[in-house]
């Protein structure tokens, strides 16, 4: 596979997407290069440190930095204020200064709570993203949202912080779970149908999308390119989400409900976002802003993914709409959507009415009890 560095174009705090395989072994000397402070905490997750975590400190100690590590526990469940008050605790146990660096080295969950923490300690140090699954290389570790999750609802607790560099190895995909690839996938979906049509029909083509093994390593390279180049080129035309990037939320304001609802243990977040993508698709479908072929064909490469398209069983519809109102989205009391008007373009809207709302919900929670 070859390399290639996408730029995340921002006037103010502008880094570099790198993507090459075994870059994990070059980790040291691309931080390096950045002229950063030489003291390193390395967070992680116990199984993601196991696979990768002695690559990436040899990698740093051979460039000169002094490493020290931190592990999160594994899961959605424990992205909470208490687990980063514990990678605060090993800061100041290590003495981390104002030029020392937090790096993320795992998934979107060990991304947004290691960026939250260099965000807040000693108001903002370092930040480096080193992420492990298809879902944060394409979408979490890109754009600087970080964040915990509020027993009310996800990422509700967070903070803009951009990375100094992101790194992306390929290679470590080899040890992804199928239904961690499956949920990535969701997010590469989603920029082909609100920013990237030749990137919504490459996906198309290749038919089947439910593991690595279905796709060619060049159809991988174009979909981490062309996924990150849409992340890069959204998030440099609006850092803070005051506009164009509220898109990028496409699939997630159901998806969301519904983790949340769930737990955060029956779902993850791709999984959801597919589910919130289907929903979204039918309500375009229903205020005629897009054609019931463009409903279908997205329906069919999320089928496609074996990801899932209902709502989980015992689900309620009702406790949905109420987890809605809790939204960060939500503005003026409306809860604001992302609608898909052709393969390629969305819209962000709040003249959803509640009703229809309800009734594709319905709609899809009838289709699980169906199936």
């Amino acid at each position: 596979m070859t390399q290639s560095v996408i730029p995340v174009n921002l006037p103010q705090n502008a880094y570099e997407i790198a993507l090459a395989s075994d870059s994990l072994d070059r980790l040291g000397s691309w931080i390096k290069s950045l002229n950063l402070g030489r003291k390193l905490m390395l967070v992680s997750n116990p199984t993601v440190f196991g696979y990768y975590g002695k690559r990436a400190v040899a990698s740093l100690e051979t460039a000169g930095f002094e490493v020290h590590h931190h592990l999160f526990p594994d899961g959605e469940e424990y992205k909470t204020l208490d687990a980063v008050s514990q990678l605060y605790d090993a800061a100041l146990e290590v003495g981390l200064e104002r030029n020392s660096t937090f790096i993320a080295l795992g998934g979107g969950v060990v991304g947004d709570m290691t960026g939250f923490a260099a965000a807040t300690w000693l108001r903002g140090i370092n930040f480096i993203q080193v992420p492990t699954t298809l879902l944060a290389m394409v979408d979490a570790s890109i754009g600087g949202k970080t964040g915990v999750n509020h027993p009310q609802g996800k990422n509700l607790i967070g903070a803009f912080y951009q990375p100094s560099l992101v790194l992306i190895d390929p290679i470590v995909l080899g040890t992804l779970p199928e239904r961690e690839f499956r949920a990535g996938i969701a997010e590469v979906i989603k920029y082909g149908v609100i920013w990237d049509a030749d990137l919504f029909r490459q996906l198309e083509a290749a038919k089947r999308l439910a593991s690595p093994s279905d796709i060619s390593n060049q159809l991988l390279h174009e979909i981490l390119m062309r996924s990150c180049q849409a992340k890069a080129e959204v998030v440099s035309q609006d850092e803070k989400e005051a506009g164009l990037r509220a898109i990028l939320n496409y699939g997630h304001t159901i998806g969301h409900a519904v983790e949340s609802l769930t737990g955060y243990t029956e779902l993850l977040h791709g999984e959801g976002v597919a589910i919130g993508m289907i929903a979204a698709s039918r309500l375009a479908l229903a205020l005629n802003l897009w054609s019931a072929e463009e409903d279908a064909r997205q329906a069919q490469v999320i089928g496609n993914a074996g990801l899932p398209t209902t709502i989980p069983p015992g689900v309620d519809i009702d406790a949905i709409l109420a987890k809605l109102q809790t939204d960060k989205k939500v503005k003026d009391g409306q809860v604001r959507f992302v609608l898909p008007t052709s393969i390629g373009h969305a819209i962000v809207s709040d003249r959803v009415p509640p009703d229809l709302i309800h009734e594709t919900l319905a709609s899809l929670q009838k289709e699980t009890v169906q199936t």
